[in-house]
């Protein structure tokens, strides 16, 4: 802002009149001398000072166009404050915006070399070239650009301007001259006529008055506001003092902080925004530069609620307005020039044209309010919500109320306090219903620095998480207590990325988030899903297929990093290298029974599998299956077992389904496994074979593989003659023929008929089992066509036809003849044959019939 020349002489000594005359006639013709220094004044009659003292040293200028605080060489003897017309009369158009800018350092000493800025109205050649390209323009001026052409600001685009009104308490005054007001009134007005918002701003000198009285005479002469549309709020100019280190009329203006201290400096700031509030329903601009202001006021807190307008001035084109002061998070006007493009200086609104209307119309906010005090605690004006665009309104659920701002709303109720919403979090609330709905009331601000950038906000019902590239998306009750037990957003599942959506079966809800999602169900809960398990459980239908809702989250831990999950109907267990697969039902209750993962069959690798024969099922695992079969149950083959099963048909071949497990713990190692047609036996060094029907039966009577047949060892074979089928075991074998049935043969009865050629022999097949019991320990077996009897020490011998009628006749081996010793001997005479017993023989032949022997 701009220092001026003393314009009356009034109240001022002889000799000091002479040196201003003779410094006006100079400065009048182009000559510029310097002001000597005076001696000390004396005091007039009315006890005022007369002199001027010489000025302090002007301040040099930082490197980026600011100065440095400047004092005087010795702070004068404070003097009695003079009336304020006569200081008026003194500064004649007083300080402008920007002090220690390079147009108003060069002005105020360019003529006098004093520091008392000329008369001269300042030319409106500008240096400047340059704009932000950013915002909207507009400019600055007061009484020291008389001639603006606003239709010419207009054309180069500035579409707002601020006039300075006032200064101290002091300027203007109609009566010492008027044609400073009627400057503001002109300007005031030309700005607007050509379309341009535009606004007042007062100087303030804080060492003068106090901050309510110079409020009040700004308001007086100019500084009103009215919510018209197109007169911006009023401007507080708190910068470097424009009469640093002088004594005018009397009055020493102080250092370059005005002799104050920042606690009292805030203390002014305060006190004229709270007496503007008052009069005007706006809190002021403070306009300030960042230099001076961290050097007198420092980092005073309290004041981000005001809207702030910083001065810097680049030395060349950027959008970067540079630091601003301590308690501020933005700016909302930028002063980026002194000298040009536009007259006076050049601004640029930090904001679109719509925003820059809705500042000026202007709603206020009651700094003292639940809202106010929210609002000034995010910055106000220059924070996150911007200014705001409704006027408080309440009325809302549970005595709440709100406030709109231009990017966000602060909503209170009582009880609760007064918290903001603003961008995506918002949005999503206001899905919702903001407080009527779901999550009620803000408690919380966003909150910010989560994993990837993410932020949430908590509601009286639940929180809203934000992250980007995902969005905003509110969790609460029990989905959200789930979420929560899991770590929420650090956790398995990440953010969000659905609302909960409800209508499932059972009255049902579900939630997605990154990683998997959560279902909830009354009386069950809320359970997360997430992976292999989840894409399982995906493809059986989620909670409308065979496993319904999720009842526990995944569990780890198991066998070779195994996991599972409970459901409504079974679980899922997913292994490294495996997979996840369901089991339920019945198939689940066997391989439980069986250790499930522990167990024999370890982890299953497929799903339930349906459509067999008779409606059966199975389901594979590591090492075996588990069949199922409507009125026979489930159960499990695995091993050598299954492997015999399997080549004969599993549940489509002779056996049928299984009907048991595999049960162990037989003679020698050995186990066996029931189906519905037979049974699978097993031994060590044996193998697995089935046994099955009359044979099975047979075998059973003999006692299985404890008794004489021990365990099979080879299966069934079928094919033999008339349709017979045998089957081998350790001890000897079964044979079965359609209408004889199934009789086992083995040892020296087996041998003997093996030499005669089994079932394709002349005996045939066997009709009986091997009987004992006989004379001396003898055994006998009954065949189609005739007998093996054997006796230790004798051996098998078989009989048939006439020889075994005859030996018959005697009384077998009860009778005279004892046992066979050889087999049927053929190829006599006649056709004839012959056999020995142990006490004879008997011949036979077509013409002689049978004949014993001695």
């Amino acid at each position: 802002m701009k220092r001026i020349p003393i314009s009356r002489t009034n109240n001022i000594s002889p000799q000091v009149n002479f040196i201003l005359a003779v410094v006006l006639l100079m400065t009048s013709v182009g000559l510029a001398m310097p002001l000597p220094a005076l001696a000390s004044p004396t005091p007039a009659p009315s006890g005022n000072p007369t002199a001027l003292p010489a000025p302090g040293p002007a301040p040099t200028p930082t490197p980026d166009g600011r100065a440095v605080k400047s004092l005087p060489a010795s702070a004068p003897v404070p003097l009695a404050r003079p009336d304020r017309t006569g200081l008026a009369a003194a500064i004649g158009a007083g300080a402008e915006m920007g002090q220690r800018s390079a147009r108003v350092m060069r002005s105020s000493t360019g003529s006098q070399g004093s520091g008392i800025k000329t008369l001269t109205p300042e030319s409106l050649t500008t240096e400047g070239t340059w704009s932000p390209t950013f915002g909207v323009a507009g400019l600055d001026v007061s009484s020291h650009q008389p001639t603006v052409d606003w239709q010419q600001q207009w054309n180069m685009g500035a579409r707002f301007a601020y006039v300075k009104a006032t200064e101290g308490n002091y300027y203007p005054t109609e009566m010492d001259n008027p044609v400073y007001k009627q400057t503001f009134d002109a300007q005031y007005a030309g700005a607007r006529n050509v379309g341009m918002i535009r606004g007042a701003y007062h100087f303030a000198i804080p060492n003068w008055s106090s901050g309510a009285d110079q409020a009040r005479y700004f308001v007086q002469n100019g500084g009103g506001w009215s919510a018209d549309g197109y007169t911006l709020p009023p401007v507080l100019d708190f910068e470097f003092n424009p009469y640093a280190g002088r004594t005018i009329s009397g009055f020493y203006f102080g250092d370059t902080c005005y002799g104050m201290s920042a606690v009292n400096l805030a203390s002014w700031v305060r006190e004229f925004g709270n007496t503007m509030l008052s009069l005007t329903g706006r809190l002021p601009v403070i306009y300030t530069n960042t230099s001076w202001w961290n050097q007198c006021l420092g980092n005073v807190s309290g004041l981000g609620n005001y809207p702030l307008w910083v001065a810097n001035y680049p030395d060349g084109p950027t959008n970067n307005a540079g630091p601003i002061p301590a308690g501020w998070s933005g700016f909302s006007l930028w002063q980026y020039s002194s000298t040009g493009p536009f007259a006076g200086d050049s601004n640029v609104w930090n904001g679109d044209y719509a925003s820059l209307q809705r500042f000026a119309s202007g709603f206020t906010v009651n700094p003292l309010g639940s809202i106010g005090m929210t609002w000034t605690a995010l910055g106000g004006g220059n924070g996150k919500l911007g200014y705001p665009v409704t006027s408080e309104i309440c009325g809302l659920v549970n005595g709440g109320c709100y406030q709109g701002f231009q990017n966000g709303t602060i909503h209170y109720a009582p009880g609760v306090g007064a918290y903001a919403t603003w961008g995506g979090i918002r949005a999503t609330w206001g899905a919702l219903g903001y407080e009527n709905g779901k999550l009620g009331y803000p408690v919380t601000n966003e909150i910010c620095g989560l994993a990837n950038g993410g932020c949430y906000q908590g509601f009286q019902g639940g929180t809203i998480h934000y992250a980007p590239g995902v969005g905003a998306h509110a969790t609460w009750g029990g989905i959200r207590t789930s979420w929560g037990a899991l770590g929420y957003e650090n956790g398995k599942l990440g953010y969000p990325v659905t609302n909960e959506i409800c209508g499932l079966a059972n009255g049902g809800c579900y939630q997605g988030f990154q990683g998997g999602t959560i279902h909830y169900a009354p009386g069950i809960g809320a359970y997360a899903t997430w992976g292999g398990i989840r894409a399982t459980w995906g493809a059986l239908g989620y909670e409308n297929g065979k496993l319904g809702y999720p009842v526990t989250n995944e569990i780890c831990g198991l066998a070779n990093g195994g996991c599972y999950q409970g459901f409504q109907g079974g679980t899922i267990h997913y292994a490294p290298g495996i997979g996840a697969y369901a089991t339920w039902g019945g198939i689940r209750a066997t391989w439980g029974a069986l250790g499930y993962e522990n167990g024999k069959l370890g982890y299953p690798v497929t799903n339930e599998i349906c459509g067999l024969v008779n409606g059966g099922c199975y389901q594979g695992f590591q090492n075996g299956t588990i069949h199922y079969a409507p009125g026979i149950g489930a159960y499990a083959t695995s091993g050598p077992i299954r492997a015999t099963w399997g080549t004969l048909g599993y549940e489509k071949g002779k056996l049928g389904y299984p009907v048991t497990n595999e049960i162990c713990g037989l003679v020698n190692g050995g186990c066996y496994q029931g189906f519905q047609n037979g049974t699978i036996h097993y031994a060590p060094g044996i193998g697995a074979y089935a046994t099955s029907g009359p044979i099975r039966a047979t075998w059973g009577t003999l006692g299985y593989e404890k008794g004489k047949l021990g365990y099979p060892t080879g299966v069934e074979v079928c094919g033999l003659v008339n349709g017979g089928c045998s089957q081998d075991f350790q001890g000897g074998a079964i044979h079965y023929a359609p209408g004889i049935g199934a009789h086992a043969t083995w040892g020296g009865i087996r041998t003997t008929w093996g030499t005669l050629g089994y079932e394709n022999g002349k005996l045939g097949y066997p009709v009986t089992n091997e009987i004992c019991g006989l004379v001396n320990g003898g055994c006998y077996q009954g065949y189609q066509n005739g007998t093996i009897h054997y006796a230790p020490g004798i051996g098998a011998y078989a009989t048939s036809g006439p020889i075994r009628a005859t030996w018959g006749t005697l009384g077998y081996e009860n009778g005279k003849l004892g046992y066979p010793v050889t087999n049927e001997i053929s190829g006599l005479p006649n056709g004839g044959i012959s056999q020995r017993f142990q006490h004879g023989g008997i011949t036979w032949s077509p013409t002689d019939g049978s004949v014993v022997l001695p």
